[in-house]
């Protein structure tokens, strides 16, 4: 019985000809050794990307019928909450997505520059709709912005009037594909210039708030400053495009 004890020992020692490959065959063995690229691409990318597409909170910024829609949406029929994206939140400061549900007046429209320039980075944009998209029935209308792109930058775009809870769905999926495919080493977010803000846009005397008046009548006599903020807006929410 003895003797069987020592034989069995005797197999479990390992003779080690060359210490530098078994050492090295260890190392191999044990130790995870990565580029740092590699370490970003499989493990710090993922899981950044899966915590930031699973709890995206929108303010919802309702305008017209499209707003019906994305509040049953948000109803237990459809189940937001399995995306993560259940928390409407009413302050800019506390969302992710700025989801625009209806038509975009003039009127409106500094509002939702303002209100997408105090949201945080990363932060995102769906418009739903074809009025928020294109102006919709109401393009050509006096007081009616023919496409919020012309403004701010779009991620996601969401057709129909109005379009139904499940092509709302699709959409918030659509963003989850995009964040999926976006890494920390391109973040606009963390590159300069980035937290300059887009300017409030000046659209006509016809709408004239009392509080910018100063600014308008600056601005009504200095057609080349008019100019220069319309193509600053234009180049910048490109450049935003263009990164993604």
């Amino acid at each position: 019985m003895r003797e069987k004890e020592m034989s069995e020992g005797m197999q479990q020692i390992q003779i080690v000809q060359n210490e530098d490959e078994w050492l090295e065959d260890q190392v191999r063995r044990s130790v995870f050794v990565a580029s740092w690229d590699k370490v970003i691409d499989k493990i710090i990318d993922p899981l950044y990307n899966w915590g930031r597409r699973n709890s995206v909170w929108p303010i919802g910024f309702g305008l017209a019928c499209c707003a019906i829609e994305m509040i049953c949406t948000s109803a237990s029929r459809f189940d937001i909450s399995r995306f993560g994206m259940e928390l409407f939140r009413a302050s800019p400061r506390q969302a992710d997505l700025m989801i625009v549900s209806g038509t975009v007046t003039k009127k409106m429209l500094p509002a939702v520059v303002r209100l997408y320039n105090q949201m945080a980075e990363p932060k995102y944009v769906l418009a739903m709709g074809a009025c928020a998209s294109a102006g919709g029935p109401f393009k050509e209308g006096y007081n009616v912005v023919s496409g919020l792109d012309k403004f701010i930058p779009i991620d996601v775009y969401v057709p129909g009037c109005p379009p139904t809870p499940q092509a709302l769905l699709n959409g918030l999926m659509t963003l989850q594909k995009k964040i999926d495919k976006q890494t920390i080493r391109e973040a606009a977010w963390y590159k300069k210039g980035q937290a300059e803000a887009i300017p409030d846009p000046v659209l006509g005397p016809d709408l004239i708030d009392a509080r910018r008046a100063e600014e308008i009548t600056m601005l009504a006599h200095a057609p080349d400053q008019l100019a220069t903020r319309a193509i600053k807006i234009q180049t910048k929410a490109e450049t935003k495009h263009e990164k993604k």
